[in-house]
C-alpha cells in the first residue's frame, strides 16, 4: 500500500479521535464543539503544522456533500408531532426572514463598509442562512417550548436552499456572466424550491414503503439504505435543476417519521454520520483559512456581525413571526438563536470558485464573524432562555419504538422503553387495548426479565418486547404512543378513521 495513503488514513483517524475528545471538552466548557473543529483545522494548516491547502473547488464540493448528510440527519431526527404547528413560522423565517436579513445586512455593508450594492447583497446573502448543524446540536440540549424550538429547526433545515440559489445568482452576476431579468430569476427560484419539495416528499414516501416491505439480510443495511434514500433525493432533485437541499431535508423528515424497521439504529447511525460530516467540514474550512489575512478584517467582521445580530435578525424575526402571534420573549430568543456555522463559510467559497472580484475579503469576513458570534451566541443561549423565562423543563412522554421484521412469520418484533414522564406508568396491559394479533411477550424491569400476564402493570423505566402481525404493527404503535402521551383514556384513530376512546 502507498505510504501516502497510509499517512492519510493515520491523519484522518487521529483527527476524528481528537475531534471526539474535543466534543467532550466542549460539553464541559459550554462551548460549541464546531469551533474546536475549526481550531483543529487551523492548527493543522499553514500557520500550525504547515499543511498547505487552497483548493476552493474541492472544499465547495465536500462542503455540499457534508451539508447533504447534516440536513438528512436533521430531517430524520425531527418528529412531525413536534414541528407540524411550526411549519408556518419556520417556512416564513426561511423565506421572508432571509430576504429581510439580506437587505438589512447589505444596507449596513454599503453605508459603513464602502461595499457596492452587488457586493453588499452577496455578503448579506452569505451570512443570512442559519446553520442546521449548529442549531440542531445546541437547541436540542435546552428545555425550550417545542413550537419555538421546532420553528428554529424548520428554519435552519429549509433556509439553506433559497440562500444557496441567491448566492449562486449573485455570484454569476458579479463574475460577469449572462443573467436573466430579475423576475424570471425569481420565478425560477420558486420553481426550484417547489420542485425540490415534491421530489423530496416523493422519495421519502416511496422509500418508506420500500423499507417496510423488503426484509434486508442484515439489520445494519437499514440505516445505510435510509441515508442513501436521502442522498438520492438530493441527487434526483439537483439533476433536474430543482433544489436538492429542500429535497434531502424533506425526504429525511418523511422517512424519520415513518414506522421503519430498526428506527433507533437508523437515527443513531445518521447522527454519527452527521457528526463525522461536521468534523470533516470544519477541519477542512479551518485548513482553507489563512490566519494572517483574518486579523485584517476583524473590525469589518465585528461590524457586520453586530448589524446582523442586533438589527437584521431581530427585524427579520419580527416581520416573519408577528403574524403567528408568537410571544415577544420567544421572538427575542429566536432572534438571538439564529446561529451561524459551517453553511455561511461554505457559501463564501462559491464566489471564490466563480472568480468574483473581492470574494476572498468576503470569505475572511464571514469566517471571523462565524467564529466570534458562535462563541457569543452559542455559549449564552441557556442564560438568555432563563432571562426571558422561556426555559421549560420537559419530561419526555413519548416512547421510542424499535421494530424489526420477522419475515418468515409475517410478523413484527417491537421494543419500547417507558420514559420517565410517560403515562404508560401504572397502566395494566389489557388497558392498552392492543389489536387482537399483538401482545406484550416480555418485560424487563430493573434488569430482571419476566413474562407478563393480565395483571401486569407497566412502570417507568420498563423495557418491553411486543410481537404483532405485520398488518397490525402501525395500529399497535399508534395506540402505545397515544396512551404514553394521554394515559389510559387516550384516543386514537382506528382503522376506520373514526376516533376511538379507551375507557
Amino acid at each position: 500500500m502507498s505510504t501516502t495513503v497510509t499517512v492519510a488514513l493515520a491523519v484522518g483517524a487521529l483527527v476524528v479521535l481528537t475531534a471526539a475528545v474535543a466534543l467532550r471538552v466542549s460539553d464541559r466548557l459550554g462551548l460549541p464543539a464546531l469551533l474546536l473543529y475549526l481550531a483543529l483545522g487551523v492548527g493543522l494548516g499553514e500557520s500550525g503544522l504547515g499543511i498547505r491547502f487552497s483548493d476552493v473547488e474541492l472544499t465547495q464540493t465536500l462542503g455540499v456533500a457534508a451539508l447533504v448528510v447534516i440536513l438528512a440527519e436533521g430531517g430524520l431526527t425531527t418528529r412531525w408531532s413536534d414541528v407540524r404547528r411550526a411549519v408556518g413560522p419556520g417556512l416564513t423565517l426561511a423565506t421572508v426572514g432571509v430576504l429581510v436579513s439580506v437587505g438589512t445586512t447589505a444596507s449596513v455593508a454599503v453605508w459603513l463598509l464602502g461595499f457596492d450594492w452587488a457586493g453588499a447583497l452577496l455578503l448579506g446573502a452569505v451570512v443570512s442562512s442559519t446553520d442546521a448543524a449548529a442549531v440542531f446540536a445546541t437547541l436540542r440540549r435546552l428545555p425550550l417550548p417545542r413550537r419555538m424550538a421546532a420553528s428554529l429547526e424548520m428554519e435552519s433545515g429549509l433556509n439553506d436552499a433559497p440562500v444557496i440559489l441567491l448566492v449562486l445568482v449573485l455570484s454569476e452576476r458579479l463574475a460577469g456572466g449572462e443573467t436573466a431579468p430579475w423576475w424570471i430569476t425569481a420565478v425560477e427560484v420558486v420553481g426550484e424550491l417547489a420542485g425540490g419539495s415534491v421530489i423530496g416528499v416523493g422519495v421519502g414516501i416511496a422509500g418508506a414503503w420500500l423499507l417496510r416491505r423488503v426484509a434486508l439480510p442484515l439489520a445494519g443495511f437499514y440505516p445505510l439504505a435510509t441515508l442513501a434514500l436521502c442522498v438520492l433525493a438530493f441527487a434526483s432533485a439537483d439533476l433536474v435543476h430543482t433544489s436538492g437541499f429542500v429535497a434531502v431535508y424533506l425526504a429525511g423528515l418523511v422517512l424519520g417519521n415513518a414506522p421503519l424497521p430498526h428506527r433507533a439504529g437508523t437515527i443513531g447511525f445518521a447522527e454519527g454520520m452527521a457528526t463525522l460530516a461536521q468534523i470533516g467540514l470544519f477541519v477542512l474550512l479551518g485548513l482553507l483559512a489563512s490566519p494572517g489575512r483574518l486579523l485584517d478584517v476583524v473590525p469589518e467582521a465585528l461590524l457586520v456581525g453586530l448589524a446582523l445580530l442586533l438589527v437584521a435578525r431581530p427585524l427579520s424575526v419580527v416581520m416573519s413571526l408577528s403574524w403567528f402571534r408568537v410571544p415577544w420573549p420567544q421572538q427575542a430568543f429566536i432572534s438571538w438563536a439564529g446561529l451561524r456555522g459551517a453553511v455561511p463559510i461554505v457559501l463564501a467559497t462559491f464566489p471564490i470558485a466563480a472568480a468574483v472580484p473581492g470574494a476572498t475579503r468576503v470569505f475572511d469576513i464571514v469566517f471571523v464573524l462565524v467564529v466570534v458570534f458562535t462563541v457569543v451566541q452559542g455559549g449564552s443561549l441557556p442564560a438568555v432562555a432563563r432571562l426571558l423565562r422561556i426555559a421549560t423543563p420537559v419530561t419526555p412522554r413519548d416512547i421510542d419504538v424499535e421494530s424489526a421484521p420477522l419475515d418468515e412469520l409475517g410478523a413484527e418484533l417491537m421494543q419500547l422503553t417507558v420514559p420517565p414522564g410517560s403515562r404508560l406508568h401504572g397502566v395494566y396491559l389489557p388497558e392498552l387495548r392492543l389489536p387482537d394479533d399483538a401482545a406484550v411477550v416480555l418485560v424487563v424491569r430493573d434488569g430482571t426479565p419476566f413474562v407478563p400476564d393480565a395483571d401486569t402493570r407497566l412502570m417507568r423505566g420498563d423495557q418491553a418486547l411486543l410481537v404483532s402481525a405485520r398488518g397490525s404493527r402501525a395500529e399497535a404503535e399508534r395506540r402505545l404512543r397515544a396512551v404514553s402521551r394521554a394515559g389510559r383514556l387516550a384516543t386514537w384513530r382506528g382503522e376506520t378513521g373514526r376516533p376511538t376512546e379507551v375507557d
